[in-house]
């Protein structure tokens, strides 16, 4: 399918003063998700771009035997050439790409793919150059209003208090080096191989990891671990299995089970720090543990909501997709992976869920991540445009309040967080983050909702330890480079993308 296209309304906002560029623009549209565009600039505006670019650079040119600003004009353009080519060049694409993504009647998701390099500004005739652009399906946006929901409700119980206490102040444990056999809840300082037969896979330096039930590794578990490595001492080496993930991006090896050799470096034993004064002041300027328990119990809270979102969100996108199908090409979900993550883990981060949570959280979605992220896009992609019809957006003070809330859980300052995020283009991960739960929250207050009380299984400390390891190492998709053109030039013209540790 294709579409002409000529653009020839209003200056662009960025340039209100320049006249608009005169161009002939073609849309290709290869499946629901890609655009190909080819864009024509006739020969006329090439030659004003070139004209007001040595109009600029006449009275300022030095030549030499010649005064500043004083050479012939022609002079001038025989020696500049080159450069004002070039300059013409980048200004043409840059502006004509603006124009053209602003009129086009697609919604970008990604940047203009092309060749830079290959695209040549002709001598005659008009500029010719193509691109590709990801974009938003197209689907009729469902019917929102008016749901039938269950909203399960957790309470968080003086129980629930007590064992999440536990886990934070294991976090600031004493750790001693033990003679002594290790059991569960115990930490060890391991080392691993991992070997399909003879062949050895992969080599896990020094981890500390706590004996718990099961090991969570990025592509793999080991759901023997805690009986492995109950009674283990210093200097013992355990031999098991790790079974890959059912998802595992190499198709032959999914659900394979792979030998592990675990080598014991050390058996850590842990200390609980008591609640002094001290230590509640180090802690984080809490008065009394009275205090501390309250902020613990806001935290379970936020946890507890978040659940309660995420069920919400799953019964309305289940409802919603029942009414939207469109396709979605692997290789987008395979480019999209890592920002959902990102988007996913800041959701964790801010709703309160330590660190540990969200290793075994990562290690679980890594292992099924395409299908994960697949389902995550077309949640994204309805909810933007509901968001979109609707006039949603973030606001700034939206901005500083998730901003705040990550840092209290990460015990930094907000400034330090929205630096890391800014420079690691998380920004927009945030962003959509916040505008999908104000969808998510209007289209609740449109539905009709019945609470239902809900009781959260307690999952015990020593159910399960994560750690960021690939068994079976593999290359990251977005290295692998994409065919393009030869060039950037259209067919039948002449010329022409923070590994976090365990820092306990």
């Amino acid at each position: 399918m294709s579409t002409s296209v000529d653009t020839d309304t209003t200056a662009t906002d960025e340039s209100p003063d320049k006249a608009p560029l005169q161009l002939e623009v073609t849309v290709e549209k290869p499946h629901a998700c890609l655009r190909e565009v080819v864009v024509s600039i006739p020969r006329g505006e090439v030659e004003r771009y070139l004209k007001e670019a040595y109009d600029e650079l006449v009275p300022e040119a030095q030549v030499p035997g010649f005064r500043a600003g004083r050479a012939p004009r022609k002079l001038v353009e025989k020696q500049f050439r080159e450069k004002i080519e070039e300059r013409v060049k980048g200004s043409l694409l840059m502006d004509s790409l603006s124009q053209v993504t602003e009129q086009a009647e697609f919604s970008a998701i990604g940047e203009p793919d092309f060749e830079y390099e290959s695209i040549v500004l002709p001598e005659e005739g008009p500029f010719k150059f193509q691109f590709k652009i990801e974009v938003r399906p197209e689907f009729e946006t469902p019917e929102w209003k008016g749901l039938s929901l269950t909203k399960p409700v957790e309470e968080v119980t003086d129980e629930d208090v007590d064992q999440a206490l536990k886990r934070v102040l294991a976090r600031y444990a004493s750790l001693e080096a033990s003679a002594e056999p290790a059991e569960l809840g115990d930490k060890l300082l391991l080392t691993a191989v991992f070997k399909d037969g003879d062949k050895k896979l992969s080599e896990m330096d020094e981890e500390r990891v706590t004996v718990a039930n099961r090991l969570s590794l990025s592509d793999a578990i080991c759901d023997s671990f805690g009986e492995l490595m109950t009674g283990a001492k210093e200097g013992d080496v355990i031999t098991g299995k790790v079974k890959l993930s059912d998802g595992h991006s190499d198709e032959s090896l999914q659900g394979k089970e792979i030998d592990a050799v675990f080598t014991v470096v050390e058996v850590l034993k842990l200390e609980l720090p008591q609640l002094t004064a001290e230590f509640l002041d180090e802690l984080g300027e809490f008065e009394s543990e009275s205090e501390l328990r309250d902020f613990v119990r806001a935290s379970l809270e936020r946890q507890a909501t978040f659940r309660t979102e995420q069920a919400m969100r799953s019964a309305i996108i289940s409802q919603l997709l029942e009414s939207s199908d469109f396709e979605l090409p692997p290789s987008l979900v395979r480019r999209q992976m890592k920002r959902e993550l990102d988007r996913k883990v800041l959701e964790f981060r801010r709703s309160g869920f330590d660190e540990d949570m969200i290793r075994r959280f990562v290690n679980a979605n890594r292992q099924n991540m395409q299908a994960g992220t697949e389902a995550s896009l077309r949640e994204h992609f309805i909810l933007e445009q509901i968001a979109e019809n609707e006039n949603i957006d973030a606001t700034p003070e939206e901005y500083e309040a998730e901003i705040q809330l990550i840092a209290e859980q990460s015990d930094s300052s907000p400034r330090k967080i929205r630096a890391r995020y800014e420079k690691s283009g998380q920004m927009d991960a945030l962003r959509n983050q916040i505008v999908e739960r104000k969808v998510i929250e209007m289209i609740s207050g449109a539905a009709q909702v019945t609470e239902e009380a809900v009781t959260k299984e307690a999952e015990g400390a020593d159910e399960e330890f994560a750690v960021y390891h690939d068994v079976v190492p593999t290359r990251d998709l977005e290295s692998i480079p994409e065919a393009k053109y030869d060039d950037n030039t259209p067919k039948g013209a002449e010329t022409e993308m923070e590994k976090e540790k365990d820092k306990e």
